[in-house]
């Protein structure tokens, strides 16, 4: 099980990356979503309407507390591990960090210094700036190994069926 914890939302900043950074764990095997920072209703009911309509197990939520939230995973037996480009490769602890339970710790405003003490692993994608979303993708395929692209999504109302030109989307009702 790996959860999310998104550190530092700034309403009026970060809204769109937040959200992608929400759409992207979901879609790419996360169990689920923490926002901390400031409060926004309007992405958790986003988030958790998109779940709803496409289906599969993901939960979105805000806890403003996120040193709380690191102390409760740990003490939960889940690893914690925070994407930055200062960290250790993730190549070189890709293989020790499959199969745990993880609590990843991907930030927004600059991170503070207790992050990094309280991170399990400071892993890093790439020692070059980027983007939290890139990050988080990579860091979760590689954490599976490819096989969350053949996750399947269930209760969903909607399910697109690939094809090579044009859009086509089965909804519950068709």
């Amino acid at each position: 099980m790996i959860v999310v914890l998104r550190l530092g939302h700034r309403i009026v900043r970060d809204k769109r990356i937040t959200t992608h950074v929400a759409l992207s764990a979901r879609a790419l095997g996360a169990s689920g979503i923490i926002l901390s920072g400031e409060k926004d209703n309007e992405i958790i009911e986003s988030v958790n309407d998109v779940s709803e309509r496409w289906g599969g197990e993901f939960f979105c939520e805000y806890r403003r507390d996120w040193k709380g939230v690191i102390r409760e995973f740990k003490e939960q037996g889940f690893t914690i591990v925070h994407l930055t480009f200062y960290g250790i490769p993730l190549q070189q602890r890709i293989k020790e960090l499959r199969e745990k339970n993880i609590l990843v710790i991907v930030g927004g405003e600059k991170v503070p210094r207790a992050v990094y003490e309280l991170a399990d692993y400071n892993i890093s994608v790439t020692n070059q700036p980027h983007s939290e979303v890139s990050a988080l993708a990579i860091f979760l395929h590689e954490c599976f190994n490819g096989q969350e692209l053949f996750k399947s999504f269930e209760n969903a109302r909607l399910k697109i069926i690939p094809q090579e030109r044009g859009k086509k989307v089965l909804t519950d009702s068709s």
